[in-house]
């Protein structure tokens, strides 16, 4: 048996802060992993190994030596490496090892995840949900912490207030207002990213055998933190200007749903927007159905404005009565600080800092100090307004680009992140081949609840710099045509 390690490995850097001969093991070892390279494959030989990745003989025994040492290849005397059968470290008997013959790991909201925090290079990402780290303001959260730590000691030990940092809610306030969503900082809670206030509101409002809705596409994360809680999750289909308002009256008045999330503003992935018809509807069938709306809001500043483009906000028009609202900065800020939001009702505002006291006690009251320091200084706008001006560059450009290889779209987005591009092909196949290549790619199939085979991809216009995607994609599409 052969290696599939056909072609050189991309992510060989010498500028990085890591040497050759680890970036080949850790490369490699990732690969046997996730069975891109199967037990038994033959490895390129070091010569041809060497020749093919421009590095010294040397080299590429260092790393293949280490690799035999961690258990990830063998050498076969007079023969060469050969990847060897992983058996996992807790089995304690041959039999419970997986078999050679094992299918390679299923496309599914785990193996997206789980990539989308491998190592790989952004341009190789076009899959990921994040922006580049050089796109976001390091220098701002830097010089934030630096002054945090040269204060008291005192706010860095304690525990913060459930709630969350009470300044930084004063700051959400004015934050909300400027989007016409009045709420008082009681009506605040922090939260550690959009990814826990989504889970405190379902378990605040679901029990098991309860339905949620939720937009089909739409952010898959949640489609398993609902169904881990008992709850049916049923998919609203999702047009260009939100919803399909026959669908949801009918399926509401069916299953009668305890909760409905939803993307207004650059809808995840499609980056489309609710229109004011529709957002009026929407509001209508859940008072006449009687459920909540939990609108995600963590693309908020990546659009830009009502002055340029319409921006309908449910909790707008509600004004936090049937609404719940979420947002955060993951998306703009840093990833790392994991610092969100909920804005509710000042009762259930309540309850839901109480559960979350249960739950985790507080959220960092550091990182809530960080948001709330950059937010306060006035150097958040001109930030999120560069990186919007960036998008807008790119955005244009890797739509052309997209339609030369043969890709169709819906309906193009005018901000935002994301492409929904439809490759008329199962998107499924072309990511299993992206990552036999060292590519991300995100298939259709993991935004729908119903996991059907889907042609459509959701891809990240700030992640598709590298010549590799491009000359992949347009393999691909020429494959399919011929």
């Amino acid at each position: 048996m052969t290696s599939t390690l056909s072609a050189p490995l991309a992510l060989l850097s010498r500028d990085a802060g890591e040497s050759l001969i680890d970036q080949i093991v850790r490369t490699v070892a990732a690969r046997i992993d996730e069975r891109v390279l199967r037990s038994g494959s033959r490895m390129p030989s070091i010569r041809r190994f060497a020749a093919s990745h421009a590095v010294s003989p040397f080299t590429v025994v260092a790393a293949y030596d280490k690799l035999v040492a961690r258990g990830y290849l063998e050498s076969r005397r007079g023969a060469g490496f050969f990847v060897r059968e992983r058996i996992p470290l807790h089995s304690q008997r041959p039999q419970d090892a997986a078999p050679e013959s094992s299918p390679q790991q299923a496309l599914d909201v785990v193996w997206l995840v789980r990539n989308m925090f491998r190592q790989l290079p952004h341009q190789q990402t076009p899959g990921a949900g994040v922006l580049p780290t050089d796109w976001l303001d390091g220098p701002s959260v830097a010089n934030a912490l630096r002054s945090i730590s040269r204060q008291s000691p005192a706010g860095m030990l304690n525990y913060g207030l459930p709630q969350g940092f009470l300044p930084l809610r004063q700051q959400l306030q004015h934050k909300l207002a400027e989007l016409e969503i009045g709420a008082a900082p009681e009506q605040f809670v922090t939260t550690a990213g959009v990814t826990q206030a989504l889970d405190m509101v379902a378990r605040e409002f679901l029990r098991p055998g309860d339905t949620v809705f939720v937009d089909d596409p739409a952010w898959f994360l949640m489609f398993g933190s609902f169904s881990a809680l008992g709850a049916k999750v049923v998919g609203i289909p999702r047009l260009p200007d939100g919803p399909d308002i026959e669908r949801l009256a009918e399926l509401a008045a069916v299953h009668k749903p305890r909760l409905y999330v939803i993307n207004s503003i650059l809808h995840n992935p499609t980056s489309t927007s609710l229109s004011a018809a529709k957002a009026f509807q929407v509001l209508r069938i859940a008072e006449e159905n009687g459920f909540m709306v939990v609108e995600d809001d963590i693309y908020c500043d990546l659009h830009p404005g009502s002055a340029v483009q319409p921006a309908i906000r449910l909790a707008a028009l509600d004004q936090l009565k049937r609404v719940i609202y979420l947002g955060g900065f993951s998306k703009t800020m840093a990833a790392n600080l994991r610092v969100g939001f909920i804005a509710a009702a000042p009762e259930l505002a309540q309850r839901l800092a109480d559960r979350k006291m249960l739950q985790t006690l507080t959220t960092s009251d550091i990182g809530e100090r960080v948001v709330y320091k950059i937010l306060s200084e006035g150097l958040y706008r001109k930030h999120v307004e560069r990186m919007r001006v960036r998008l807008d560059g790119l955005r244009a450009r890797t739509l052309r680009q997209l339609e030369r290889v043969g890709m169709r779209f819906g309906s193009a987005p005018t901000a935002g992140m994301f492409v929904w591009a439809d490759t008329g092909r199962d998107t499924n196949v072309m990511a299993e081949r992206a990552m036999a290549e060292g590519m991300l790619l995100a298939p259709g199939s993991l935004f729908s609840p119903s996991q059907l085979p889907s042609t459509y991809l959701r891809l990240n216009v700030a992640a598709m710099g590298d010549a590799a995607v491009w000359r992949f994609l347009e393999r691909e599409m020429l494959s399919k045509s011929s």
